[in-house]
């Protein structure tokens, strides 16, 4: 009997053999999944994870993180089977579930065109109709080398050809129509694809190596419903009126050019939100016990290989000469702060030690991977390093959590937390990582926090507890870290005198939790759409004259406003109210002041909001005030 706990708590027992054809109660976990789903929710849309070995099951929905990547990874192979019916020549290579959805590499000679996705996205909703079974298949290295020879399928060879020889492999069977190499799970059937739509073409090299072939890959979604199609549709609109680049270049932000791309150019606008950001969270962490260090962004080869990065990011690096010797542009600012403590020697009552440092930093990044502000080759990262006592972790990492959660409510983000654990590459001894892994489950336990294991994406040289933030359009983004190293202290040989005279090794925190300045101002400019509370905002208040004769009025009024230490400007040009009005609004400006005879007479403003709601005879003592206080207390909403 197989027990499976359903959505409601309670349990139901079902013999094997119901769950699909002759299931015995050895078959591989992944199909098992599939298929206690299929029998639980009637309809193949549901899924079951083992919750332990004996066959204890829970049920896994759409709406989980996981139900959508068994749904999705399953939709990649029903768009594989569609190509495949259409364009047979075609070769494949992978077709992983993401974030959002999922794609599939493909090499053939036929360049794909959005009118064809349309008629691939038919093709598979056609396919999704036959009711096709899903079917996971156990068979040796040989024979899974001798199959996709036969079918010309070169990358799958390759694929096949890197595993052991002795690896069993797994492949899934969509009825005739596709035969995939994979390790699954998928659902049961493809009757429970009933929307899909396929997104955008994009180029993609084999194992993102540049010297190998230019694949194609299409990027799709699906759902269970129509309607969750539609309801994807509209958010996509409002991400798209969301789009940070276009916002940027609207306000004067920030722009990009051929001679240096992946290199933002941030203009005033830009540099007044930056500096008005890190204004504040430079006051927060001064007021938190760091202090500010500044290191150098070329430091020679040598460092790079003794901090383990060269082995883990050189093909990202930039590197130059200097006096013949070879050095290299920073990607990580973590060497710069050892060196800085390294200088002088510490005492354990010295500890904790907090530096903090805006580091800016290089990485090549693919030129086919940069996006606005999101994907960059530089910025600058909110670094801070902590050297404490082993005794000292779990504390500085509580001050860690709150500190980020002080930045993310700031901004009024909602966040999840997720463990990151021991990658494939790490790097020093597993006792070691063991018992870093266990001080950050402690730490997140102690304190009530709610977490995800996120097994294998560690940092190379330790766990981290990872911050991920949902925005007003129901995005994620992982933005903030916490880091635990052993590493980089035993790498460079850092010590502190103990109470009895002796050499110790201290832990090392690294901690960064606006994560990239720059992809974070990019994030909060789609979060807020532009319309950036007060205090950050980088045009507060507009004055826009009626007419030239009362441009004197608005000069002793701007003086006034920006006395009290707001940017204010006048709308000189010689254009329509309406017209200036509508440019404020383009720029996101919190307040506009439409100044006249009226005004200018009775000494009373009519303040206008972005949302074109005004509030009249309101006094300039007054207007100042209430700004003011909307300033200082950092809110998200007008005060007017």
């Amino acid at each position: 009997m197989i027990k499976i706990k359903l959505p409601d708590g309670s349990v139901k027992e079902y013999e094997s053999g119901v769950l699909v054809g002759d299931v015995t109660k050895d078959i591989s976990m992944g199909l098992f999944r599939a298929a206690v789903g299929a029998v639980v929710n009637g309809e193949v849309k549901g899924f079951a994870e083992p919750i332990e070995e004996d066959s204890d099951f829970r049920v896994v929905k759409f709406e989980d993180k996981e139900g959508k990547e068994i749904f999705w990874h399953t939709s990649s192979h029903v768009m594989a089977a569609a190509i495949k019916e259409m364009y047979p020549e075609t070769k494949f290579a992978i077709g992983p579930a993401i974030d959002d959805g999922f794609y599939y590499d493909m090499d053939l000679e036929h360049r794909f065109t959005p009118e064809d996705l349309e008629k691939i996205e038919k093709k598979m909703l056609e396919i999704a109709k036959r009711d096709l079974k899903l079917e996971r298949v156990e068979i040796s290295r040989a024979e899974a080398l001798e199959k996709f020879k036969e079918e010309g399928q070169d990358y799958k060879v390759e694929l096949i050809e890197d595993l052991p020889e002795d690896e069993k492999i797994t492949l899934y069977k969509m009825g005739d129509a596709f035969t995939d190499l994979c390790r699954g799970p998928h659902l049961l059937s493809t009757k429970a694809i009933k929307a899909v739509k396929l997104k955008t073409i994009a180029g993609a090299y084999w194992r993102g190596d540049s010297d190998r072939q230019m694949l194609q890959r299409i990027y799709g979604i699906s759902f269970e419903k129509a309607k969750q199609l539609e309801e994807y549709e509209e958010l996509q609109k409002e991400i798209e009126k969301r789009d940070h680049r276009k916002i940027g270049r609207e306000m004067n932000l920030f722009t990009f050019h051929e001679e240096g791309p992946g290199f933002p150019f941030f203009h005033p606008n830009g540099m007044i939100l930056m500096n008005e950001l890190l204004g504040w969270w430079t006051d927060v962490l001064n007021e938190n016990g760091y202090g500010e260090i500044k290191t150098p962004l070329i430091l020679n080869e040598d460092l790079w290989h003794r901090s383990g990065h060269w082995d883990h990011y050189k093909e990202n690096m930039y590197f130059t000469k200097i006096d013949g010797e070879a050095y290299a542009i920073k990607p990580m600012n973590c060497p710069g702060s050892v060196l800085t403590y390294a200088s002088n020697q510490h005492s354990y009552r010295d500890l904790p030690i907090r530096l903090a440092e805006y580091g800016q930093v290089h990485r090549h990044e693919l030129s086919g991977t940069l996006h606005g502000l999101f994907r960059v080759r530089t910025f600058t990262q909110d670094d801070a390093h902590v050297y404490c006592l082993p005794s000292q972790i779990k504390e500085e990492v509580y001050r860690m959590i709150d500190l980020a959660d002080l930045l993310y409510s700031t901004f009024g983000f909602k966040y999840t937390i997720e463990l990151s654990t021991r990658p494939d590459d790490f790097m020093g001894d597993i006792k070691d990582w063991d018992f870093a892994e266990e001080q950050l489950k402690k730490a997140l336990e102690e304190r009530g926090i709610d977490y995800e294991i996120n097994p294998g994406d560690g940092a190379f040289y330790g766990p981290k507890i990872d911050f991920h933030l949902l925005d007003a359009a129901k995005r994620e983004w992982q933005c903030g870290t916490i880091q635990l190293d052993f590493q980089l202290p035993q790498n460079f040989d850092l010590t502190y005198i103990d109470e009895n005279g002796e050499k110790q090794r201290p832990v090392m925190l690294h901690r960064a939790l606006l994560g990239s300045i720059e992809r974070f101002i990019g994030v909060l400019t789609e979060h807020f759409a532009g319309r950036f509370p007060l205090w950050l905002n980088p045009q507060q208040v507009e004055i826009i004259p009626v007419s030239d004769k009362f441009i004197d009025y608005c000069e002793d009024l701007k003086e006034k406003i920006k006395e009290a230490g707001f940017r204010v400007n006048i709308d000189y040009r010689s254009e329509g109210v309406g017209y200036k009005i509508r440019q404020a609004q383009l720029m996101r400006t919190n307040y506009m002041l439409v100044v006249g005879e009226k005004e200018e007479n009775s000494g009373k403003l009519t303040v206008r909001n972005r949302d074109g709601e005004e509030t009249a005879d309101v006094s300039v003592d007054e207007f100042i005030e209430k700004i003011s206080e909307e300033r200082d207390t950092r809110s998200m909403e007008n005060i007017f």
